[in-house]
């Protein structure tokens, strides 16, 4: 375990404050620095301290835990915090939303009294946590240089697995948008995706992963898998009343079985042409496709477009999915989402399962289907017909092999 060089506590109560610095001593740490509340801590930072991490209590005089977050996230938002407390889980887990939101990254919570297990145990979770998942930021790239790339299908889809939650079968994969540039290596979507849709060309994409997504589901199947695959659809393409017919064509123009493929309408933005919307969703699934609606529960009139549209899968966003099994609220949240979906006779998907503890939780809820890093990393073609064929090899009902 690597223990940061400067942690500053944040505590009003002195004996507590003492209490953790001589933990913190005890597991390693070099420079303990002290402050009574917000306001102290913020002339700390002034002054020229920069801690690698920060523990801080929520309720305390002249500024509160939570403004002090705030000020932390606009001054060094990459240092990591541990909140301190023994308020209610709620509010904690609101507090750790609201942390978030602030663009400050949380380690966890300590409940009160703290004990020198939790604290080391959060501090190594925290490092391995940015060993694990830190990756260079996205080079930045104009519209034209992207748009080249799709001309010359530079772009090409990794598959991230769907499994059974009861059987634990690979049952399908999500088409995720990748970037092969000729000197860049790998680009993320966040490389490219806000640049066309800001610029309403979003569409051209679309249609290449729709494609090759469609050659990929074609040529699987012909290996044996019995897997279908989804691909997102842009809330923008749906004004256009020609785009069923487009898609239709493009997918049985590969060989494939409109049964086989899914379409995910994102939650997280409004439809706004919404006849031709409807009209597109409702010809797509005349022809055969399922229609997926993504990140369920974070964009608008949830209620009002299940009602309308004629889905077939929810999918439940990973902001509830991930850590449900500790925090009661999204457990909830959770639960009564998967009620709603069977009720309406949707299969349910659990996106971003990261954990044994959340897959647990998920399949005891009766979720359908689980996706996430616990299950599988988004993968190219070759690399997910190879994960495929090990687990047939020996399927069982958790996704560890």
């Amino acid at each position: 375990m690597k223990i940061p060089p400067s942690i500053l506590i944040v505590e009003d109560h002195d004996f507590q404050r003492r209490i953790l610095a001589r933990m913190l001593a005890a597991i390693g740490a070099k420079q303990v620095l002290e402050a009574a509340n917000g306001r102290v801590a913020l002339a700390q930072l002034d002054a020229g301290h920069a801690p690698g991490l920060v523990i801080c209590d929520l309720d305390m005089p002249e500024m509160d835990g939570m403004a002090f977050i705030r000020h932390l996230g606009k001054r060094l938002p990459d240092v990591p915090v541990i909140i301190a407390s023994a308020l209610d889980p709620a509010l904690l887990g609101s507090v750790a939303k609201m942390a978030d939101a602030y663009g400050v990254r949380l380690l966890g919570v300590l409940e009160k009294p703290v004990t020198r297990i939790h604290l080391a145990q959060l501090i190594a979770a925290g490092d391995d946590s940015r060993h694990r998942r830190a990756v260079p930021p996205a080079p930045t790239f104009t519209l034209a240089e992207i748009e080249a790339g799709i001309r010359n299908h530079e772009f090409v889809p990794f598959f991230q697995p769907k499994l059974d939650m009861r059987s634990g079968a690979v049952v399908g994969a999500e088409a995720l948008a990748r970037w092969r540039h000729p000197t860049q290596g790998i680009v993320s979507p966040y490389g490219f995706i806000l640049t066309l849709e800001q610029a309403d060309r979003i569409d051209a994409l679309t249609f290449l992963m729709l494609e090759q997504a469609a050659h990929a589901t074609r040529r699987l199947r012909a290996a044996g898998l019995d897997v279908t695959v989804s691909v997102n659809l842009s809330t923008t393409s749906l004004s256009d009343v020609m785009l069923a017919d487009r898609v239709t064509e493009i997918v049985t123009g590969c060989g494939v079985e409109p049964k086989h493929m899914v379409l995910e309408i994102t939650e997280t933005a409004a439809i706004t042409a919404l006849a031709p919307a409807l009209e597109n969703l409702t010809r797509l699934r005349m022809k055969g496709f399922g229609l997926s609606i993504d990140d369920y529960g974070t964009g608008f009139a949830s209620l009002a477009q299940l009602a309308r549209v004629p889905f077939t899968e929810l999918k439940i966003d990973q902001g509830f999915v991930t850590g449900c099994s500790e925090h009661p609220n999204a457990h909830v949240i959770v639960e009564a989402s998967l009620a709603l979906a069977h009720g309406l006779k949707l299969k349910t998907v659990a996106e971003g399962i990261e954990t044994q503890a959340d897959w647990n939780a998920l399949r005891a809820l009766g979720c359908d289907l689980a996706q996430g890093y616990f299950i599988g990393r988004p993968m190219d073609e070759a690399a997910f017909l190879e994960f495929c064929r090990g687990r047939q090899e020996g399927v069982e009902a958790c996704p560890t092999t």
